[in-house]
């Protein structure tokens, strides 16, 4: 489905409520849900409520986000989400509590298209405890490795596994994944934990958790972890100057050594963070974050879906400033981005735009926002003001 206005917009609504909807009008919809932190609710809220109380509820989530900011940001207007689905949604405009969509943006820098770049995809490298190193993209589905009496697989899909088929090693042997840029990947523990790792991170963990009172890996760079309950051995990350304790939930780290904090989403259960004495344990409960700078540490309540939408294929810009979310840009594109206007660093933005398009179908949507000019060279974007 390509973008679509208003009217048929509720004409979708009506069709879903009558249970005439194709699965690919369901697709678009729970998508479209998913960027409003609202997937969870999309059957109950789409069955029960009337296509008014939808249209307000949607808006007005909208218009909260736009007036959170001290700074009005500047609406960015895109192709919105390829999660896994085919269709994309753009938000053109937002007045008087209705909103349409606008699927073509004209791409008036011709140097955009001639030299664009691919984003990134599925790969990773696991380094064995033996120091063996096995590029996962390259890894045909099946058996990857056996040591120390674990059997290491990788599905069609490209997860990567751990079964405990022998309990006779009495070594505790550890594993680290590994992504680069332009690299995603996820990993099922031994214990049926499931990591997922975004661009340039590294998990470190043993290939069993059976000799351990505790389960102890360590995240560097951004992870999601949907943790499998055991009340008897806590799930312990390590990254940076924290620890996160948990018994079973689901939570993001965001832990890069570029970015001032470190900052735990918590989307489902309870979470402990400590900073082995630098500051008092803090508990977050369910769309809750915490931003540790330092030896300081502060919560604050969050859309926690807007955490982990690079896991579910788009970034999502929240009144970020330019610079921001030009970090998560260059490591899923791997590029290097150059500002030669540094003021532009600061411009505030708000939107949403696919992970797996070219990084043309990114740049055009950031230039209708007429924040800043961009133009590709090899693997750099540079970013100047706007020409009068």
């Amino acid at each position: 489905m390509e973008g679509i206005d208003k009217a048929q917009f509720l004409e979708l609504l009506e069709k879903y409520q009558a249970g005439d909807a194709t699965k690919e009008e369901i697709r678009f919809l729970e998508a479209y849900y998913a960027a409003f932190g609202l997937r969870n609710n999309f059957s109950s809220s789409l069955d029960t409520k009337s296509k008014a109380a939808l249209q307000q509820e949607l808006y007005g989530l909208l218009n909260q986000r736009i007036t959170k900011t001290d700074k009005p940001p500047r609406k960015l207007f895109s192709n919105w989400l390829r999660i896994a689905v085919a269709a994309s949604v753009t938000i053109a405009v937002i007045t008087g509590g209705y909103f349409y969509y606008h699927s073509q943006i004209v791409i008036h820098n011709s140097s955009i298209v001639q030299n664009d770049i691919a984003p990134g995809k599925e790969g990773a490298t696991l380094t064995l405890a033996n120091g063996e190193k096995i590029y996962i993209n390259d890894a045909i589905a099946g058996n990857i490795a056996i040591q120390s009496g674990v059997k290491i697989s990788k599905s069609a899909d490209g997860e990567i596994s751990y079964e405990v088929i022998s309990d006779d090693s009495k070594m505790l042997a550890y594993n680290t994944l590994t992504t680069t840029r332009g690299e995603q990947t996820r990993v099922r523990l031994p214990d049926g934990t499931l990591v997922f790792l975004n661009a340039e991170s590294a998990l470190r963990y043993p290939t069993s958790f059976t000799r351990s009172k505790n389960r102890n890996v360590s995240l560097e760079g951004e992870g999601y972890f949907e943790v499998a309950e055991d009340k008897l051995h806590p799930f312990i990350v390590e990254a940076r100057n924290q620890s996160v304790e948990v018994l079973g939930t689901h939570f993001n780290i965001n832990a890069y050594m570029d970015e001032k904090a470190v900052k735990t989403t918590l989307l489902q259960g309870s979470v402990r963070i400590g900073g082995n004495g630098s500051f008092a344990p803090v508990t977050l409960s369910p769309g809750q974050q915490s931003s540790l700078e330092g030896s300081g540490i502060s919560l604050k309540n969050v859309e926690a879906e807007d955490a982990v939408a690079w896991k579910q294929g788009y970034f999502l810009f929240n009144s970020e400033t330019l610079e921001e979310i030009m970090k998560d840009v260059a490591r899923w594109y791997d590029i290097e981005v150059i500002f030669k206007d540094e003021a532009l660093r600061k411009e505030t933005l708000l939107g949403s735009v696919g992970r797996f398009e070219n990084i043309s179908k990114l740049i055009r949507a950031l230039e209708t926002t007429n924040a800043a000019r961009f133009e590709i060279k090899g693997r750099q974007i540079i970013i100047d003001r706007k020409k009068e």
